[in-house]
């Protein structure tokens, strides 16, 4: 059987692409040969990256850093990444669609829709967020002529396309009402790495982030033996007889992941762990604090530096780049999950929390619109506005530690509601949802 052909487009690192990495995961599954297009930074998935008669990867060069005024190396930069596209996509067999990613939609959007009309082939655009209002963040006017343009950009070309997916049903009406672009609405759901583990797991992964974080070594310094204690951890504890315990007195984990963009304030997480130091420092009632922050970005050298200047006693902040085995399986070993993503548009749903709900972790989440079509307050974890409430949640969470009793019709109703959320999973999801769009696509 011939197999078919796609074409996904990320202007972007795919490794830090995961929906349209699961995209083409699940475009190998409906007997497809998939190209992507991209800049190759971080790992890909390893049914990707193995899987070389049927995925192939065009590394897009970087646009090299020189000193130009915002607006004239924007210019520049929008010039190359349209000629290195341009050139990529002339390199392949022509595909039956082309999946984009959007944003960034400049270039993009013109790029790879000159490239599709010549080529008769379907152009597919898959909307996480708007490129305009992403540009507009911290630009005083926003009647600038770069967010304009992007604005038109999206519209415009937009509007060629032969289907569309969103992430929202916010976006899907934005879209239908300011674009009249009729969208499938795609939400993101986790794939089955993004699960709850075992103690047994969670025991060797603590061992594992001992070697590198000196947070997770045993501080207790008795005689192991002495207790039947064969290997122990901050938080975990291995006997000679092969069982496994958590510790009475262990710190509980909070993580967060972040691209370390402005679109994530996390001067509203470190303030609201000020807050959580000063009124708790003298309290037995609430543990100490393993706080994770994972990921890579512009920011992130930023606040490393404010997180070093931070006086504190009962908490412990880390920021690790983890590797891709690892990363669920630190989320499903956490305690509670913080989301300071508060799009741009107000119209897109941030991943990690799906990511979060996969593994079954409660998430406290900063409010925006349209942010109740993942995060329901006090049915799947807890919405904020302000480093304020932040906190009260963190020692309302976290009183009593592990044993909150006050709190357990409510963590019956979060494992009850996440058990729901994990049932469909982004393979299932997917095919109901985004399959019979694209299979129609590539039938013509």
């Amino acid at each position: 059987m011939t197999r078919k052909r796609a074409c996904i487009v990320v202007l972007g690192d795919i490794g830090r692409s995961p929906r349209m990495q699961y995209h083409a995961q699940s475009l190998l599954q409906e007997n497809f040969n998939v190209e992507i297009i991209g800049y190759s930074e971080t790992q890909i998935l390893d049914c990707l990256s193995s899987s070389t008669n049927q995925v192939k990867i065009h590394g897009l060069t970087q646009f090299p850093e020189i000193n130009l005024p915002s607006t004239l190396k924007y210019f520049f930069k929008s010039i190359w990444q349209s000629l290195s596209l341009l050139i990529a996509l002339i390199s392949i067999t022509r595909p039956n669609f082309i999946l984009v990613q959007n944003p960034p939609g400049v270039p993009t959007l013109v790029v790879v829709w000159l490239y599709c009309t010549l080529t008769r082939t379907h152009f597919v655009i898959d909307w996480h967020n708007y490129t305009h209002s992403i540009l507009a963040i911290g630009v005083p006017s926003k009647n600038n002529f770069t967010i304009r343009l992007a604005k038109w950009i999206e519209r415009k070309f937009g509007a060629k396309s032969s289907a569309n997916f969103c992430v929202t049903k916010a976006m899907k009406e934005d879209l239908r009402k300011n674009f009249e672009i009729n969208a499938t609405v795609l939400y993101d759901r986790a794939p089955l790495q993004f699960q709850p583990i075992s103690l047994k797991d969670k025991h060797k992964l603590f061992m594992k982030m001992s070697e590198s974080y000196p947070e997770f070594l045993a501080k207790d310094g008795r005689d192991f033996q002495e207790y039947g204690v064969l290997e122990s951890t901050a938080l975990t504890q291995k006997f000679t007889d092969g069982s496994i315990t958590y510790k009475t007195d262990r710190p509980a984990i909070i993580v967060s992941s972040t691209s370390w963009t402005p679109d994530e304030d996390f001067g509203v997480l470190l303030e609201a762990l000020e807050e959580y130091e000063n009124s708790t420092k003298y309290s037995a009632a609430f543990p100490k604090l393993l706080c994770i922050i994972t990921g890579k970005g512009p920011q992130k050298d930023f606040y490393i530096e404010k997180i070093s200047k931070m006086s504190l006693s009962k908490i412990s902040i880390i920021t690790p780049w983890l590797e891709m085995d690892d990363y669920p399986k630190v989320l499903a070993s956490a305690d509670l999950g913080i989301c300071l993503h508060w799009s741009s548009s107000g119209l897109d749903l941030p991943m990690k929390v799906v990511d979060m709900f996969g593994c079954g972790l409660p998430v406290c989440a900063i409010n925006f619109n349209c942010l109740n079509e993942l995060v329901v307050d006090g049915e799947n974890g807890f919405i904020f506005e302000n480093s304020k409430e932040l906190s009260d949640q963190l020692k309302m969470w976290f009183e009593k530690f592990p044993n909150n009793f006050s709190l357990i019709n409510t963590k019956e109703i979060f494992v009850r509601n996440l058990k729901e959320f994990q049932s469909l999973r982004w393979k299932e999801n997917w095919k109901l949802n985004a399959w019979p769009v694209l299979n129609s696509l590539s039938a013509d």
